[in-house]
């Protein structure tokens, strides 16, 4: 995925079963990230963290937007016990997340299976794409992304 090429369409559905897509989100900047599953500690505290920086990203025009293979009632769940208030939507058949090209071989204690690589896209309000962050690190991420849009909303 390149800086300035459009951003590959999807459609999903968040933890109540609506439909979002990509148009839902034009006129706006658009923090899409993938991450392996809910519940897990590095996807907690990456959600968590999304949360609690939302009302800064928000004040930029910017909307944030997770994405897991994870079920709709799995996603609730999440949401609920963490308090978030970030959305995520649900992509069991990993069609988005290969369309992105996040849907890739792992390798974990001696085993590969295909999973999903924590990535984060930013989207800006025309539906192209502005930054690429892969292989993601969960600490100081969620500034880093709030540094880069601050960045480009506000140059």
């Amino acid at each position: 995925m390149n800086i300035g090429q459009s951003a590959p369409t999807f459609t999903a559905p968040d933890r109540a079963g609506k439909n979002m897509s990509l148009e839902d989100f034009k006129s706006q900047w658009l923090v899409l990230y993938f991450y392996p599953k809910d519940n897990t500690p590095g996807c907690t505290t990456e959600a968590i963290e999304f949360t609690s920086k939302l009302p800064d990203f928000q004040a930029l025009n910017t909307q944030v937007v997770g994405i897991s293979p994870d079920s709709i009632a799995s996603h609730g769940k999440f949401i609920d016990k963490q308090k978030l208030g970030i959305i995520l939507l649900s992509d069991p058949e990993h069609q988005i997340a290969e369309d992105y090209g996040v849907w890739q071989l792992k390798k974990f204690m001696g085993k590969e299976y295909m999973g999903i690589i924590r990535s984060t896209f930013l989207i800006d309000p025309i539906g192209n794409v502005a930054h690429v962050w892969s292989n993601v690190k969960v600490k100081n991420h969620v500034d880093s992304v709030l540094d880069r849009v601050r960045s480009l909303v506000n140059p």
